[in-house]
């Protein structure tokens, strides 16, 4: 019969952990066992002891760091280079437009070479021995403040950024470049307007026609008290920029009597008591179209907006910043009623041009 033994006679003294080569930085509290690892011995870099490789490192981060200035200005030129409604095909992605392919890829470019330069900097040429500092209470005394600060001023001269100066001139100049494409990207809200917000399809001579009936209006079309949509003459409803020339020229037409009407050029600018203005709210561009016959006043039903067309459109409640847009009406040879040319200010809400 065998004998029994112990579970440790087989193991030799050697193998136990307290026998074992501690690594390097390691402490064996007495009476433990268990060893602390600590960090094994430091292996230093090619670039800490060759500085033909340090310099080929820091031509490679100058090198990306450059490449992204270049990407920038890449994403600048494309918007000059690419007509927005410019379509490409490029396989595998099929038909995509040429200016949001450009500024992808170039906007891609800057800020991955920016993250690689920085991360092959760190890899490559900062220190990189590892430091065992112990936790400290939240309120950091004098001295860690003091270690703090000689830390960082250590870990600045470690990065040699005063030194490599190649590397931080290229660095600096891509940090600097890379905010345009953000700038840039602001004009792709939407095309610059020019001047079209100033103008609108009426013109001296365009007949006032009813919107309803597609007919040019005469002065006994219009009874007092009435409220009448119009369009400018020669806009249709099948053509391409209908929908763009009517929120701009949609006109509304009121017939009041001489007597009620309060502003002088509003009267001069009438025709026997009929007023016509724009349609379009100055607050956000909703239609304007309740009418009140005893007031003289219309509001405008998405925020109650409320202005007198007997007192030249003026605001008399509400969000909207200025009065509607008049246009000077007549009457021509034929009896119709006629522009004497277009509004003589922007319509619909203000914007920051508006004077």
């Amino acid at each position: 019969m065998s004998s029994e033994t112990g579970p440790d006679e087989n193991v030799s003294d050697e193998n136990l952990p307290a026998e074992q080569e501690t690594a390097h930085g390691a402490e064996v509290a007495e009476g433990d066992p268990f060893v602390d690892p600590g960090l094994p011995p430091h292996e230093h870099r090619i670039q800490d002891i060759d500085e033909r490789a340090a310099k080929r490192s820091e031509r490679v981060v100058a090198f990306l760091f450059t490449l992204s200035m270049l990407a920038t200005v890449g994403f600048i030129a494309s918007f000059v280079a690419f007509p927005i409604d410019e379509i490409i095909y490029v396989w595998p992605l099929g038909h995509i437009s040429a200016l949001n392919l450009s500024l992808g890829l170039t906007l891609g470019v800057a800020l991955f070479c920016i993250g690689a330069g920085a991360v092959h900097w760190a890899r490559t040429l900062m220190s990189d021995e590892e430091m065992v500092d112990e936790r400290h209470a939240v309120a950091a005394t004098p001295e860690v403040r003091e270690k703090v600060i000689a830390d960082f001023k250590q870990g600045a001269k470690e990065s040699a950024l005063g030194r490599r100066k190649l590397i931080r001139n290229t660095m600096f100049g891509a940090v600097a470049l890379v905010p345009l494409s953000g700038v840039v990207l602001l004009r792709d809200l939407g095309p610059l307007p020019g001047d079209k917000l100033r103008h609108t399809a009426w013109k001296k001579g365009k007949l006032l026609v009813n919107e309803n009936t597609n007919e040019p209006l005469r002065p006994e079309d219009i009874a007092v008290g009435s409220l009448t949509f119009a369009k400018p003459e020669g806009l249709e409803e099948d053509d391409e920029e209908f929908q763009k020339e009517i929120a701009k020229a949609a006109l509304m037409i009121v017939r009041l009597e001489p007597s009620d009407i309060k502003d002088k050029r509003e009267l001069d600018w009438s025709h026997e008591g009929i007023v016509a203005f724009s349609k379009i709210c100055t607050h956000v561009g909703c239609p304007v179209s309740l009418y009140e016959q005893q007031t003289h006043h219309v509001l405008c039903p998405c925020h109650q907006s409320t202005f007198d067309l007997s007192d030249g459109a003026r605001v008399l409640f509400g969000p909207a910043g200025h009065p509607l847009p008049q246009l000077d009406i007549s009457v021509n040879k034929d009896g119709y009623l006629e522009a004497q040319g277009d509004f003589a200010e922007p319509v619909g809400p203000a914007f920051w041009e508006r004077g």
